[in-house]
């Protein structure tokens, strides 16, 4: 919740971030083909304008699809815009170049890489894994998907998920987080979960405590064969899924891991962020995470890194893994750039499949 002392600062970023992405480009733009002032007064009127919708849809809950498509796609757009601009400005600076050219060149790029963007966050695309452990005594096969962001995404999005999964071996379905992130969505539109028959195991992200009255709508997800493991662990055959709540601490969220571990049994750690391995990896064999969308559209992934150690994909540290899945789906602008919307298949078995 946002204090009224700190409004001001949250409306300022709203305000900085509203310019350069959704109005500077544009500017620039018309500085390279019309010769026009890229800092003018219609700029700073339009960035008061664009803000405050920002603000309003955030603030309000509006469904109001332009709206929806205004915030989440131009933020896409506006992204990629600002560093293709700001690349067409040095080159026309250190080249001599006609900026008229300059700023068509940089149209087509825009268009062309948005174009491609749009494309790949549609895809979604299966990743295997294998783990070797003396502690399973038969083969587990668990899927992972994180990040699904149902109401930036559709149930069409869903649809395509379940299909995927129903195509492949699974004896446990593991959701980490961020599965719905909009008060819209319907919870109705779950149901091609229910052709899922296997566990299905589901701990909070930090868009959950978005959503209004998520706690009812936390309680409805068992309706849909969704067990939601707040802080609490579930076992199959040998393996022990411990699963943590994304709203607490660093501190709190390890004293939950620890508590919950079981000796001789395989540990797996579901938890949103990953931030959270190298405290318990001593004790835990898999942490399975999301969070980072590995930056989802380039070159956000750097500023990732700031923020995050491990960013994407499979650590491994004195005998423990961890996987930071990319996600199943786009937050915002369903756009990708550099990554990819995934979902992971893990083999855990005490031997190592050899081909024949």
């Amino acid at each position: 919740m946002v204090t009224l002392r700190g409004l001001p600062v949250v409306i300022a970023i709203v305000f900085v971030t509203t310019y350069f992405v959704y109005v500077y480009p544009f500017f620039v733009l018309s500085h390279f083909i019309f010769g026009t002032d890229i800092f003018n007064s219609k700029a700073f009127l339009l960035t008061i304008i664009s803000a405050s919708a920002v603000l309003f849809y955030y603030r309000s809950y509006n469904t109001f699809w332009l709206l929806k498509r205004f915030v989440y796609e131009g933020l896409g757009l506006g992204f990629i815009s600002f560093w293709i601009v700001n690349f067409g400005l040095f080159f026309e600076y250190m080249s001599g170049f006609n900026s008229a050219w300059v700023g068509i060149g940089c149209i087509v790029v825009i268009a062309s890489t948005v174009a491609y963007s749009l494309v790949k966050g549609r895809l979604i695309n299966f990743r295997y894994l294998e783990v070797i452990s003396p502690r399973v005594a038969e083969e587990i096969i668990v899927i992972f998907l994180s990040d699904t962001h149902l109401g930036s995404n559709s149930k069409t999005h869903l649809d395509r998920i379940v299909k995927k999964i129903m195509k492949e071996k699974c004896d446990l379905l593991l959701i980490g987080g961020d599965f719905i992130d909009a008060s819209s969505f319907n919870l109705e539109d779950l149901y091609p979960l229910k052709e899922i028959k296997v566990p299905i195991l589901f701990v909070t992200g930090n868009h959950e405590y978005y959503v209004k009255d998520y706690e009812t709508k936390l309680e409805k997800l068992c309706n849909f064969g969704i067990t939601v493991l707040s802080n609490n662990s579930f076992e199959i055959g040998r393996i022990n899924v411990v699963g943590v709540d994304d709203n607490q601490d660093l501190h709190s969220q390890e004293k939950v891991a620890k508590e919950l571990v079981k000796q001789k049994y395989f540990n797996i750690v579901m938890v949103h962020k990953p931030s959270l391995w190298e405290r318990v990896l001593k004790d835990v064999d898999l942490v399975l995470s999301g969070h980072t969308h590995n930056g989802q559209i380039f070159p956000f992934n750097f500023f990732v890194r700031l923020r995050f150690k491990q960013t994407y994909g499979l650590y491994k540290r004195l005998g423990s893994l961890l996987y930071v899945s990319s996600g199943s789906g786009c937050w915002g602008p369903k756009m990708r750039l550099g990554s990819q919307n995934e979902i992971v298949q893990i083999r855990i078995a005490p031997t190592q499949v050899v081909e024949k």
